[in-house]
């Protein structure tokens, strides 16, 4: 196992206890992408990280993920097949959906991540099958 899929897993590991609190593993110029859904755009640096992943989780309650799979491309790139589900703040709807996650390594940071919503997406800007 890399050291990159390393860094993923312990990210991933965090997050699955609930805890956002760390960007130790982030670049300082992270470039933090959602490539679709509700509020597609691109950040850069942990501020504008932190700020797009305080707003998206003020929207949910009880908000979790669970990895499915972990997919290490090459050198640089680990992608995350994951599933989240939470309920909604002002809809009171539950959720749940099939996400994926691409992690961009060097040099032991997270230089750039980008979320899809949409796992099939994911895959198939990738060249990738399920």
């Amino acid at each position: 196992m890399s050291e990159n899929l390393d860094l993923v897993r312990s990210i991933h590991a965090a997050h699955e206890r609930g805890d956002y609190s760390s960007d130790e593993w982030a670049h300082p110029e992270i470039e933090y992408v959602w490539a679709d859904g509700p509020s597609p755009g691109t950040w850069t640096g942990l501020a504008g990280m932190a700020e797009t992943w305080r707003d998206y989780l003020s929207t949910w309650e009880e908000y979790s993920t669970v990895v499915d799979e972990y997919r290490e491309l090459d050198d640089e790139r680990v992608l995350v097949l994951y599933t989240f589900s939470g309920r909604g703040k002002a809809s009171g709807l539950e959720m749940r959906g099939k996400l994926a996650g691409l992690w961009h390594v060097r040099e032991g940071k997270v230089v750039k991540f980008v979320r899809y919503w949409d796992r099939d997406r994911a895959l198939a800007d990738l060249g990738l099958e399920e």
